[in-house]
């Protein structure tokens, strides 16, 4: 393990998910659960986030098991974030049936002193401002940035989210909220779009079709793992941004980088929230890295 350490700033959820074939309750969830099992597996971890005290108590092992500091986790009086969401019988498109805030609301990033020092920070997908706070809070000028987004924020926050682009190192999106985002239809164009926003390098993932990676020098692409059984869909986007930033403070290749997080997420869609990533042995996900390796086009 280098002397990296990565901090993630996201939220903390009890998800509801109904799916084409079963409905399940109290899924622990949210961008900083998922990307901190997929990135916790192999790097020094922190979170910055909120939860209820009515949050439960394998959440707290889990978080104690995968996280290397928690001392900006916060405990409040009240509900943890619930959401839930129904998917569509193509899987790709969901409706979000609740958001009930709770505690969240009132989430305000405040780092402790190691927290603003930290190699690698992954903005998850919450309000661009709170991403914009714990950029203002770094202390560290050569902290990689990455960021992950959603249309959400798109349509609502676009000059705070340009803020952050503006600052941000690596760009996360998919494809869909690329052309939302810069207004293009093709994907190279739309690339060329968001690097002149800000980050060095933007990953465009198209779901089952595999992921694009762009900065000014290079174009990689990856395929996707075909899987056969999709179980829940909900987090695979941040335990891809987990993998990735976990294979940067490893100090790993772009294409590294790339073929891990699509392997991690590949796996999370096999179960209902972090069951299938938390049971992964290291030999499964390389399996995946290395059937993955040979799509793999720069």
């Amino acid at each position: 393990m280098s002397h990296n350490s990565i901090l993630i700033v996201g939220s903390i959820a009890m998800d509801t998910i109904e799916t084409p074939v079963e409905k399940r309750s109290n899924i622990l969830g949210g961008s900083t659960t998922y990307s901190l099992v997929a990135s916790g597996r192999q790097s020094e971890v922190s979170i910055v986030g909120i939860v209820g005290n009515d949050f439960p108590s394998e959440g707290h092992s889990l978080y104690k098991s995968y996280a290397s500091d928690l001392s900006d986790l916060k405990i409040a009086e009240g509900k943890t974030f619930q959401w839930g969401g129904r998917y569509h019988e193509n899987w790709d498109d969901r409706d979000t049936l609740f958001t009930e805030l709770g505690v969240f609301s009132d989430f305000r990033p405040v780092l402790t002193e190691s927290n603003k020092n930290r190699s690698h920070i992954l903005l998850a997908n919450i309000h661009p401002e709170l991403q914009q706070s714990v950029i203002q809070q770094n202390q560290n000028p050569n902290a990689i940035v990455v960021i992950d987004t959603m249309n959400l924020w798109i349509e609502t926050t676009l000059p705070s989210l340009e803020k952050v682009l503006s600052a941000s190192n690596f760009l996360l999106i998919n494809e869909s909220e690329t052309f939302l985002l810069t207004n293009e239809n093709n994907i190279n164009n739309a690339a060329s779009s968001l690097l002149k926003m800000g980050p060095e390098v933007v990953v465009i993932k198209k779901g089952s079709r595999g992921a694009e990676l762009f900065s000014l020098t290079e174009h990689i692409t990856v395929d996707a793992f075909p899987v056969t059984n999709v179980v829940d869909p909900t987090g695979a986007g941040d335990v891809f941004a987990g993998a990735f930033v976990s294979s940067l403070a490893n100090e790993d290749s772009k294409e590294t980088a790339l073929l891990n997080a699509s392997a991690s997420a590949s796996i999370s869609i096999e179960s209902f929230g972090i069951e299938k990533l938390q049971s992964a042995s290291n030999n499964e996900i390389n399996d995946r890295i290395n059937f993955l390796n040979k799509t793999l086009k720069s």
